[in-house]
């Protein structure tokens, strides 16, 4: 078999998984996140290192929803220093003043995405978010983070201070196409998984909503015409409200 179709049937693979087994936790989030469009609460995602991109992946863009705030923090991300975003991750004492930052508030959602769900970084704004009621949701995987214990002080893995586990059914260590004469193996699959699970849940969630008489705002795309008027006006709304629009 060639390496491509071995990688496309891993995916197909972690699809099937992700539908025979988390379909509840889909449910549960998507019902969360109707809930916080219905009542104009905030719908925040936070995740370090690669998972920022899942952040990105529902923020500003065709078909996306307005109310998403993402956490977008430098040191945490990889365009900058991306060996120090690893350091940076494993700290613990930065959720306070990110929680701050982004005024978070009793009430919002916030997906906390972390593959390994052992970080300080993720698991000290998992229990903040906790503390001061928030809905904690985890998008994790659950096969990698019961293979090795916390690096949080606490011992708690993000699956563990989660309300809601949405698990990208991976594998350990991430990626799963092996080569011969390759050490090790290359080929990730969170960010595919993750995706799609964050856009299934936004899916049934604005289905959740439209069946209550209420329609979600989201943007269109840039590319077609009459986006841009659209867009901005949605912009120009909300720009104070959700940071980095």
């Amino acid at each position: 078999m060639q390496k491509y179709t071995e990688y496309i049937n891993n995916i197909k693979n972690v699809i099937s998984q992700i539908e025979n087994t988390c379909t509840e936790s889909i449910e549960k989030t998507s019902k969360a996140f109707s809930d916080a469009l219905i009542e104009g609460r905030r719908i925040i995602l936070f995740g370090t290192g690669h998972s920022h991109m899942l952040c990105e992946e529902l923020f500003y863009r065709a078909g996306g929803l307005l109310n998403i705030q993402p956490i977008l923090i430098d040191t945490l991300m990889l365009h900058i220093d991306a060996a120090g975003s690893t350091v940076a991750e494993r700290e613990e004492g930065l959720a306070e003043k990110i929680f701050d930052d982004y005024a978070l508030k009793s009430g919002d959602v916030i997906v906390i995405i972390s593959n390994s769900g052992r970080n300080g970084v993720v698991i000290d704004m998992a229990l903040l978010c906790k503390e001061k009621g928030l809905t904690v949701i985890a998008l994790t995987n659950l096969r990698h983070t019961n293979a090795g214990a916390s690096r949080h002080q606490s011992g708690k893995r993000l699956c563990e201070i989660a309300d809601i586990v949405l698990d990208n059914c991976g594998c350990v260590g991430d990626a799963c196409i092996d080569v011969d004469g390759v050490e090790g193996s290359i080929c990730a699959t969170s960010t595919v998984a993750g995706a799609m699970i964050l856009n299934a849940c936004v899916a049934e969630a604005v289905d959740i909503c439209a069946k209550k008489g209420f329609c979600p705002e989201h943007f269109i795309s840039a590319n077609v015409d009459g986006g841009d008027d659209i867009n901005n006006r949605l912009i120009e709304k909300y720009k104070k409200e959700i940071k980095h629009l």
